[in-house]
């Protein structure tokens, strides 16, 4: 007589792509729909888990708190916004350090007012652990040497005026900043200035200003 044959080992599941090193990017991408949708205020570790498909303790290998999730979140916005400076300074001509300063504001302001919400998470330093990152204090320090370099060389070529160097980085810094935090904040509307004349607005006031320091 035949001997019965043995029942065959049940087949383990297949794993989710997330321990194949997806998870830290789906919980990301979980948190930047929660900004989108909600604001940043309502994000939270264990929702991010939820909406990406994984245990409530599953995203606390990568993400200890919320600040280190959102911070992650901060980093590729960060990333975003200097892809949108390198294109904008690609377009102008490098020998003219005007130019290449109104590229950079713009480039400031067009990424506000196209990722309100990421613009939102870098600038409210208390959701992010700014000083912590690994790239973010690299990356803010990139931005700024640039402006450095624009200034420095238009005062050279004798087309800025010889006013202070930092106190000009800074001035242009409130301004592209408050143009920015205006628009995400809900202001303009107060001043006259209709959503659909927003980025024409903001160039305009910064084309002022660069024809302030231009001699």
């Amino acid at each position: 007589m035949a001997k019965p044959k043995s029942a065959r080992a049940p087949r383990p599941k297949p794993r989710r792509s997330y321990h194949h090193g997806r998870l830290r990017e789906a919980l990301i991408e979980a948190a930047e729909r929660m900004i989108e949708e909600e604001g940043p205020e309502t994000v939270t570790v264990r929702e991010a888990a939820r909406r990406a498909g994984v245990s409530p303790g599953a995203p606390f290998r990568h993400f200890a708190s919320r600040t280190a999730l959102m911070t992650a979140v901060a980093e590729r916005a960060m990333k975003r916004f200097r892809d949108e400076i390198a294109r904008a300074e690609a377009e102008v001509d490098p020998a003219d350090p005007l130019a290449r300063f109104a590229a950079l504001g713009g480039a400031y302001v067009r990424w506000a007012l196209r990722n309100p919400a990421s613009f939102r998470v870098l600038a409210t330093r208390s959701l992010i652990d700014f000083d912590g990152s690994a790239t973010l204090p690299a990356d803010n320090d990139a931005i700024r040497a640039l402006m450095q370099e624009i200034v420095a060389d238009g005062q050279k070529r004798g087309q800025m005026r010889k006013a202070d160097p930092q106190l000009v980085e800074l001035a242009a810094k409130a301004l592209s900043y408050g143009l920015a935090r205006m628009y995400v904040d809900g202001h303009f509307p107060q001043w006259g200035v209709p959503a659909r004349r927003a980025e024409a607005s903001m160039r305009a006031v910064l084309e002022l200003f660069g024809d302030l320091l231009a001699r």
